[in-house]
């Protein structure tokens, strides 16, 4: 069975962090981006971020660049986002997210797995 598995979401104050991370188990995610998308509120899910399998490159959606950054451990397993100087507005879940392929356009419109999310709270 095919698991993502989301962990350290939590309530952080106005230019606070957190640190999220997904842990992949059930399959090898060879040649998949990862990445995460968040929905807040009345709204709908939106992309955040993303990072190939094997070159690293990333993606990022305007409003988290130069606060977020997404990365991954050496196994290739677990994917991490780093968020810092964060605003009422990043209040979401987040959702860790996997998509076949290597291409950064494609994955921020949708992916193959999900996990269940994980709330993040910023008081302002």
């Amino acid at each position: 069975q095919v698991q993502l598995v989301e962990s350290g979401g939590g309530l952080v104050q106005t230019g606070g962090s957190l640190r999220l991370s997904c842990a992949a188990s059930g399959r090898t995610f060879s040649g998949y981006t990862k990445g995460w998308f968040r929905q807040a509120p009345g709204k709908e899910r939106e992309f955040v971020a993303a990072i190939t399998w094997s070159v690293l490159r990333t993606s990022y959606t305007d409003s988290v660049k130069g606060r977020f950054t997404i990365s991954r451990d050496n196994a290739k397993t677990t994917v991490f986002l780093q968020m810092n100087s964060l605003k009422p507005e990043d209040t979401a879940v987040y959702y860790c997210a996997a998509r076949s392929g290597s291409d950064l356009y494609t994955f921020s419109q949708g992916a193959d797995y999900w996990g269940q999310g994980t709330q993040v709270t910023v008081s302002s």
